[in-house]
């Protein structure tokens, strides 16, 4: 009996050990990949004066450059090969997700299971070029346009640069797509969610010290930058609280007989979380509302310029009126649109009624739909209040005191979204271990006739 539980606990220990060194690989491999993508980022396009585009995008960093450098990690103000960095496979994922819903051949290959989406992946991955491709040409032709106090950004200007820019652009977004799909198979956390996290992360630092430095220089007060801390603290434990809630709603199974047999009769829940859009609605929003304002300012650096051009560019500055209004209009819409596309009410009714699910007190069909919608539409009126509120409260910070753009309320729902989902995949191959050493002494118990006893 004694050498029997010896032999157990030794073939767990082997299991936790194997699962641990798995786990290890895993997370490795995750590092190493991110640390390919930093280097990256430090590679520049050939026939590009980095020291004019750091000095442009000084004149311009408060604008949609901003943005996106802060999203590519710098690469952007680099003109570095990942200046694109993932998002033409982020506006692509977009784009098939919203064709799918809305055009019929792609709906069907969204039912068809793995084989669907394998061709749904491919098309996003057409469409990835394709976007990139036009990005690459558009940023070559801005690039030869462009000029700082340094003199032109780009040295020999004319259609072998063109082509050299785009080529080397498209190239390093598609190697950064098929590296967030290695990281996803073969690392831990969501590849691409992961890259985009590490651009952002790895300028907190620098955004940190410069925050720092104005206080030293007298530009902020010690007594608000450590508000300014704490308020940070604050706002990621709303995040967290916030992306954890969760509506769930009782799903019923009824009993069922086969034979001598009864079957059924489980009670389960649908959970339907507050904020389903994510962080989408932040990223659109900045993006539509940034660009004429950006666009703006340009303009308005001409001398030329009409005056109605200097009064857009300042009605959508930072920290305006109508700048502020306009953003949280433009979430509000972003989270219950993406809402509908990711959800549809009809649609889980319809399996729930298959599979003989209800809900308790609500007839099966149209009126489970119904039902379903109305309290969605509540959880996502409620979540893109809460999104409105972590925007807007950065914004402030920006616009009144200068805060570096990295600490705006995009970046942290990005930062805490990507952690959390991480570390939950983490405990994912935690919990899978430790539920196969269950099995195991199950399965070893009863082959010596005992009935196993699983605590």
């Amino acid at each position: 009996m004694a050498s029997a539980a010896e032999q157990l606990a030794a073939n767990l220990n082997l299991g936790v050990l194997a699962k641990a060194t798995e786990l290890k690989k895993r997370i490795w491999f995750t590092l190493a990949a991110l640390i390919v993508y930093r280097i990256g980022t430090y590679v520049p396009v050939p026939g590009v004066d980095a020291a004019v585009m750091a000095d442009i995008l000084r004149q311009h960093g408060s604008g949609i450059l901003g943005m996106f450098d802060m999203f590519t990690g710098g690469a952007l103000g680099r003109m570095t090969v990942f200046a694109l960095n993932i998002m033409p496979y982020i506006s692509a994922s977009i784009i098939i997700q919203l064709m799918s819903a809305a055009v019929p051949a792609l709906e069907a290959l969204k039912k068809e299971g793995e084989s669907g989406r394998k061709k749904l992946n491919q098309y996003t991955r057409y469409l990835t070029v394709l976007i990139a491709v036009f990005q690459a040409y558009g940023i070559a032709v801005g690039l030869e346009q462009m000029q700082g106090s340094f003199g032109p950004a780009v040295y020999d200007a004319g259609l072998f640069f063109r082509i050299s820019c785009v080529v080397t652009l498209v190239g390093g977004t598609m190697f950064l797509m098929w590296l967030g799909e290695q990281i996803t198979a073969r690392g831990v956390g969501n590849g691409i969610s992961l890259i985009i996290f590490a651009g952002i992360v790895a300028n907190l630092p620098s955004a940190l010290v410069a925050t720092l430095e104005l206080g030293r220089t007298g530009a902020l007060s010690p007594v608000f930058i450590i508000a300014f801390l704490l308020i940070a603290l604050a706002v990621i434990a709303f995040v967290v609280f916030m992306e954890r809630a969760q509506r769930r709603i009782p799903i019923q199974y009824p009993k069922r007989q086969v034979g001598n047999r009864m079957f059924g009769g489980e009670n389960t829940h649908l959970p339907l979380k507050l904020n389903t859009a994510g962080v989408i609605p932040p990223i659109f929003a900045s993006s539509l509302l940034l660009l004429p304002a950006t666009f703006a300012g340009f303009a308005a650096a001409d001398p030329t310029a009409d005056s109605w051009l200097l009064r857009v560019a300042n009605m959508l500055a930072h920290g305006q009126p109508l700048y502020m209004a306009l953003y949280v209009a433009l979430i509000i819409f972003f989270a219950f649109f993406y809402t509908a596309v990711v959800f549809n009410p009809t649609e889980t009714a319809d399996n729930l009624k298959k599979h003989g699910g209800f809900v308790p007190g609500i007839r099966p069909g149209q009126a489970t739909a119904d039902y379903l919608d109305r309290v969605l539409s509540r959880l996502t009126g409620v979540g893109a209040i809460y999104l409105c509120i972590v925007c807007l409260l950065p914004e402030i910070l920006i616009s009144q005191y200068g805060v570096p753009f990295y600490f705006g309320g995009t970046s942290l729902l990005i930062i805490v979204s990507v952690t959390m989902d991480t570390v939950a995949q983490v405990q994912s191959h935690l919990f899978a271990h430790q539920y196969e050493g269950l099995i195991r002494k199950a399965r070893m118990g009863g082959g010596r006739g005992g009935t196993p006893r699983l605590r």
